[in-house]
């Protein structure tokens, strides 16, 4: 039985992104709700990023400014692995039937991660693609934004460039530093194409990962968290180290293995992996470049 009608599929492929309600139970949405604002809590008592994955950087990334009164918890990485509520979401949530539909039958977890951005919390998200950080042999891979409080157009949703994954691979590298940003003139250029991408909670945004996309600070009273799962179409093999690497990773979610590999034709700049708890510092760094200044 297809979850995807033809036309969804078709929307998919022309936007390069797709929103669905619905992806997971009202049950399975308390328990993801739940368990972050556990880890919330948790986070009043650091002052500092903390706990450790498998390369040995902190799992729980604080926004600057945290503290025990104003938490800012803006992301855990690979919550699947500390968390069987998020592991079972990874594993067995509508997302990973329509991702098998879209790029499958065969499909198998790259890596997963919250993000939160709590209410008056500074953080946004520059201009980027994923694939630059995540190289393949080819690029049957989506992003799945997971919404686990509603997203409104003032808590910071996504931004997207519809059609953009349909375009070039383009330069995250600035001034010799992998800043995890395009430069600002290319979106510039298409600013008025920009969608933001809202809906209720419990709903999901498929997107491609050549996909434009941002987001901007949130400026409400409400928290905007998602729980992003990247999956990639089984026949693909990885040509960088994992930025998130966990024992879940590669894990075959749907399907069967075809002891294949398939390559497309592309090319890009290797992609520098983070030193620090996330990307979020690439990001930051990328203030003290010159956008536009390429490697």
């Amino acid at each position: 039985m297809r979850n995807l009608t033809q036309e969804q599929i078709d929307a998919f492929w022309f936007d390069g992104f797709l929103v669905i309600e619905e992806a997971v139970s009202k049950g399975e949405l308390a328990e993801l709700k739940a368990e972050f604002n556990n880890w919330v809590e948790e986070s009043r008592s650091h002052n500092d990023d903390y706990g450790e994955t498998l390369d040995g950087r902190a799992r729980f990334d604080l926004q600057p400014g945290h503290s025990a009164d104003r938490p800012a918890l803006r992301r855990v990485q690979s919550p699947e692995e500390v968390s069987h509520v998020f592991e079972n979401t990874m594993r067995n949530a509508k997302t990973v039937d329509f991702c098998a539909e879209l790029i499958g039958p065969g499909i198998r977890f790259h890596h997963g991660k919250v993000n939160s951005k709590l209410p008056g919390a500074a953080t946004q998200i520059k201009w980027h693609q994923d694939f630059p950080f995540q190289p393949m042999t080819n690029d049957d891979m989506i992003t799945c934004l997971l919404f686990i409080d509603e997203v409104t157009l003032e808590n910071g949703p996504l931004e997207v460039i519809p059609g953009s994954h349909k375009g070039p691979i383009h330069s995250h590298w600035h001034g010799g530093v992998f800043t995890g940003a395009v430069d600002d003139a290319i979106i510039d250029a298409k600013r008025e194409k920009i969608v933001k991408c809202t809906g209720k909670a419990g709903s999901v945004c498929l997107m491609h990962v050549n996909l434009l996309h941002g987001s901007a600070p949130n400026l409400s009273d409400f928290p905007r968290t998602l729980y992003i799962a990247t999956y990639y179409a089984e026949d693909a093999i990885e040509l960088s180290p994992n930025h998130l690497p966990s024992r879940l990773t590669h894990e075959l979610v749907r399907g069967e293995p075809s002891g294949r590999v398939r390559c497309t034709n592309y090319e890009m700049e290797i992609p520098a992996v983070p030193k620090g708890t996330s990307f979020f510092g690439q990001q930051e760094g990328s203030d003290d470049v010159k956008l536009g200044t390429t490697m």
